[in-house]
């Protein structure tokens, strides 16, 4: 088991509640799986609590509406509501490099392929799509002139979708289980888009400015966490980890896991790169989600405070 680093675990009855939230609780989760499993959290007087809304736009607006403290989701939903005037903020980083790959019917086997087709994705205004899109685009295809895009849900269920052939291609996480399945992998997304922030940790800046040292306990669990995922020491427990996450077996398991640390899947220090920002922002307008002339307010949305704090401690 883990030897935790954070002291004697508190009192249970000492502990402090953070309503955490997300789409599908997966992959980009599993410093988080690490840390309640192992009990980092409680260790730092953090009792943490795991919200699965089954879609990114639903965990983000668990934030707004008060049904969560904070939730780990693409960060398109947080700028739509700072510019709008709302009280979302980016808080810190989590994962700045897209661990997807464009998985399509095995009788295609160009992007060009893919016109007139219909693709998957878990929203129309956050993540996937806009991915999709930009991979799309640099082939010459262009939304919604050239393809359908549906909404099917988090990456299990463009999965399933795809091999059931109500899709014809969908951006998807681990492209060695689809290529083991016989399905054509069209591309890496990081190939297209190197830096971006794919998903972040998500707060309201009110419930953030009266409960900052939560957060920074929170963050410090999760780099704590982090740093043991990318130790070659920890196969067992970690590949253990992603076989409970993926539902998978011990060889994917490791597959997996070897694939996130190559990639460098999760932000080691919970960083939000400048890089990442600026592609974030680049691609949304593209996208048409955001006006340009709001960029410079868009950019505020990210607060640094919070992750520089626990950088500091």
């Amino acid at each position: 088991m883990f030897n935790v680093t954070g002291g004697q675990e508190a009192q249970r009855s000492e502990l402090k509640d953070i309503v955490l939230a997300g789409g599908a609780l997966g992959l980009n989760w599993l410093h988080v799986h690490l840390a309640v499993s192992a009990g980092i959290f409680e260790a730092k007087g953090l009792r943490v609590s795991l919200k699965r809304t089954g879609s990114v736009e639903k965990a983000t607006a668990a934030v707004k509406a008060g049904e969560a403290n904070l939730a780990i989701t693409p960060p398109e939903g947080a700028i739509a509501d700072k510019v709008a005037g709302g009280a979302l903020r980016i808080l810190a980083g989590n994962v700045n490099r897209l661990p997807l790959s464009l998985i399509a019917n095995p009788r295609f086997t160009r992007i060009e392929d893919l016109k007139g087709r219909v693709l998957g994705t878990s929203s129309l205004t956050e993540g996937t799509a806009i991915y999709t899109r930009e991979m799309l685009s640099r082939h010459g295809l262009n939304y919604p002139a050239d393809y359908q895009l549906v909404v099917v849900g988090m990456h299990p269920a463009r999965w399933k979708a795809l091999q059931e052939g109500t899709i014809d291609a969908a951006v998807l996480p681990l492209n060695f289980v689809g290529k083991d399945a016989g399905y054509t992998n069209l591309g890496e997304v990081s190939d297209y888009i190197p830096d971006i922030v794919y998903t972040a940790i998500v707060g309201d800046r009110r419930w953030a400015t009266t409960h900052r040292e939560q957060i920074t306990t929170l963050l410090a669990g999760l780099r704590e966490a982090t740093e043991f995922l990318y130790d070659s020491s920890s196969n067992a427990l970690a590949r253990s980890i992603v076989m409970d996450v993926a539902q998978t077996d011990e060889h994917y398991g490791q597959r997996a896991l070897d694939y996130m640390r190559e990639k460098r899947v999760l932000a080691r220090f919970l960083e939000v790169p400048s890089a990442a920002r600026a592609t974030t922002l680049d691609l949304i307008i593209k996208a048409g989600l955001l006006d340009a002339s709001r960029r410079g307010l868009a950019a505020t949305t990210f607060d640094e405070s919070f992750i520089e704090a626990t950088i500091a401690a």
